[in-house]
C-alpha cells in the first residue's frame, strides 16, 4: 500500500475514533507512575504491582482474546499484554481495529512475568493518547538513509535506540562539565550572541542586520572577549557553554554553529590550564564511558595515565627531522614548505610556517591524549609570549585520537602589546584574510582597566560527544546539523 494509501487509512482510523467520542487529541494529560527501565530494574519490589506507563507503539500482536504490543519510551521498551476480559469489549475492539504501530498509548496494569520470562504489563486500561498519522519506517531495517536521519531527526529517534543513547550521553556530558567546574569554583555566566565585533578566534563570521540600531552585527565566533571582560571585573573563574558560529563549510568534524565551552580562571596559568584539562577529560571518560580506558573506531584511548606534553617543534622534529628553532627566516621557512609540498599563503611567516608543517606531519598521529605547546606567535594573537622565547607563546592543543580536542592559553594581559597584535591582524584582514581578527577597541580599554595573569581553556562539546559517544561524524552528535536547503 502506498505511503498516502496508508496515511488515509490512517485518518479514517481517526475520524471513527472521533465520531464515536473516543478523540485521542482531546485527551491534555497521563499520569506515568514508572518508565520501562524503572520496571524492570526493580522487578522484584514492582511484581503484582499496579504501574502506568506511556510510549509508542513499536510493535503489535493481535489474537483472538488476547493480543501482545510493544511500546517504547524514554527508557527502552516494555511489552504489554492486552485481554479483553481484562480492558473491556469496546476498548479491546478499539486496540485491534483502530490502533497501529506508531500511536502513542498509555498502559495501566499489573507487572508479571510472562511464561518465556519477559517482565511485561498485564494492562487493565489502554488509552490512546495520539494518533500517528504517518507510517513509520520499516522496523526490521530501521532507518539508515543518512540524509533523512539527519532532516527527520524525530523519525532517527524512534527507530535507532543507539541515537537517542547518544544524545541522552550528550545532556549528561554537558551536566558532568557543570558539574565539574562547579565544583571547582567556577561560576557559569552568559554573554552576548549579536556582537559588533567578532573576535577571538581564527574564523569568518556570519553577519546579520539590526534594524532597530539600523547597523550591522555578527554572529559570535568565540566567547573570549566577553568572558575576558569579566575576569577584568573581578569575577575569578567563569565559564560558559553556548552556540557559537562559523561561516565555513561542513566535513565529520565540523558544522557552523557548534556548541563551545569556554573558561578563564585568574592567577593561573597554561600549566594550571593543562591539570584542570586532563582532570576534566578523564573525569568525563569516566563517568561517561565507566572508565578513563575508551575505544573509539576501534583503537583504545587511554585517559588514565598522565597525558603527554610535547612541544610543536619537538612534534615536527620527531616526524620530519626538521628543527625550526635552528630555521632563522621567514624566507628559509618557505623555502623548506616549498621542499615539502606544503601550500602557504604570501603573507605567511615563519610561525604560519610551522603551524602548516604540524598539521600536514603530525596532527593524525596524535592518538593518545597529547598535549600540544608553544605555538607560534603569529597564530596566537590573544596569547601570553614565552618569557625566554618571545618567538612562541604560552599556548597548548589537546589531541586525542588525531583531532585537536581543546585549545588553552596563558592569556595575554598587556594592552599595549594586544593592541600591536590587533594591529597585525588589521594587517592580514586588510590583505584579504577573512579569518583574522579585528581591533576591538571596547575590549582594550577594559585591559587598560587591569587584566590579572589568567589562564583560559575553549573547547567543542561537538566533537568530545563524538569521542566519548564512539560516533563517526559530528552530524551524529548533533540533533539538528545544517543541511542544505530542500527545494
Amino acid at each position: 500500500m502506498a505511503e498516502q494509501d496508508i496515511r488515509q487509512v490512517k485518518i479514517d482510523k481517526l475520524k471513527a475514533l472521533q465520531e464515536a467520542g473516543r478523540d485521542p487529541f482531546a485527551i491534555v494529560k497521563y499520569d506515568v507512575t514508572h518508565h520501562s527501565s524503572d520496571i524492570r530494574d526493580n522487578f522484584e519490589s514492582l511484581e503484582g504491582q499496579d504501574v502506568s506507563l506511556a510510549g509508542r507503539m513499536m510493535f503489535k500482536r493481535v489474537m483472538g482474546k488476547a493480543s501482545f504490543c510493544n511500546i517504547m519510551d524514554l527508557k527502552g521498551k516494555m511489552q504489554i499484554y492486552v485481554a479483553r476480559d481484562d480492558i473491556g469489549e469496546e476498548p479491546y475492539a478499539d486496540f485491534k481495529k483502530l490502533m497501529d504501530v506508531g500511536d502513542i498509548l498509555g498502559v495501566r496494569g499489573k507487572v508479571f512475568r510472562t511464561k518465556t520470562g519477559e517482565i511485561s504489563v498485564h494492562a487493565s486500561e489502554v488509552t490512546l493518547l495520539s494518533k500517528s498519522l504517518q507510517p513509520l519506517p520499516e522496523k526490521f531495517h530501521g532507518l539508515q538513509d543518512t540524509d533523512i536521519r539527519y532532516r527527520q531527526r524525530y523519525l532517527d529517534l524512534i527507530m535507532n535506540e543507539d541515537v537517542k543513547d547518544t544524545f541522552l550521553k550528550r545532556s549528561r556530558i554537558i551536566s558532568l562539565i557543570r558539574q565539574y567546574l562547579d565544583n571547582e569554583g567556577f561560576i557559569e555566566v552568559e554573554t552576548p550572541m549579536l556582537v559588533e565585533n567578532a573576535g577571538g578566534a581564527a574564523a569568518r563570521p556570519f553577519t546579520a542586520f539590526y534594524n532597530a540600531l539600523n547597523e550591522e552585527r555578527k554572529l559570535r565566533i568565540s566567547l573570549e572577549l566577553y568572558l575576558k571582560r569579566l575576569i577584568i571585573g573581578g569575577l575569578e573563574r567563569v565559564y560558559e557553554i553556548g552556540r557559537v558560529f562559523r561561516n565555513e563549510g561542513t566535513d565529520t568534524k565540523h558544522n557552523p554553529e557548534f556548541t563551545l565551552m569556554e573558561l578563564y580562571q585568574a592567577y593561573t596559568d597554561y600549566h594550571g590550564m593543562m591539570d584542570l584539562t586532563e582532570n576534566m577529560f578523564r573525569f568525563l571518560a569516566e563517568k561517561v564511558c565507566g572508565s578513563a580506558v575508551i575505544t573509539y573506531g576501534g583503537t583504545e584511548i587511554d585517559m588514565s595515565k598522565p597525558f603527554r606534553r610535547l612541544t610543536m617543534i619537538d612534534a615536527i622534529k620527531a616526524e620530519t627531522g626538521i628543527d625550526f628553532d635552528s630555521v632563522k627566516s621567514d624566507d628559509e621557512a618557505k623555502a623548506l614548505a616549498r621542499e615539502k609540498n606544503i601550500t602557504f599563503e604570501p603573507h605567511h611567516k615563519k610561525g604560519d610556517i610551522v603551524n602548516l608543517f604540524f598539521d600536514e606531519f603530525c596532527e593524525d598521529k596524535m592518538i593518545q591524549p597529547t598535549f600540544i605547546m608553544d605555538h607560534p606567535i603569529e597564530i596566537s594573537p590573544l596569547t601570553k609570549k614565552k618569557p625566554d622565547d618571545p618567538s612562541k607563546v604560552e599556548r597548548f592543543e589537546l589531541y586525542i585520537n588525531g583531532w585537536e580536542m581543546c585549545n588553552a592559553y596563558s592569556e595575554l594581559n598587556d594592552p599595549i602589546d594586544q593592541r600591536e597584535r590587533f594591529a597585525a591582524q588589521d594587517a592580514l584582514s586588510a590583505a584579504g584574510d577573512e579569518e583574522a581578527n579585528h581591533t576591538d577597541e571596547d575590549f582594550l580599554t577594559a585591559m587598560e582597566i587591569g587584566m590579572p595573569p589568567t589562564g583560559g581553556i575553549g573547547y567543542g562539546i561537538d566533537r568530545l560527544v563524538m569521542l566519548l559517544t564512539d560516533s563517526a561524524s559530528i552530524r551524529d552528535v548533533l540533533l539538528f546539523p545544517t543541511l542544505k536547503s530542500v527545494n
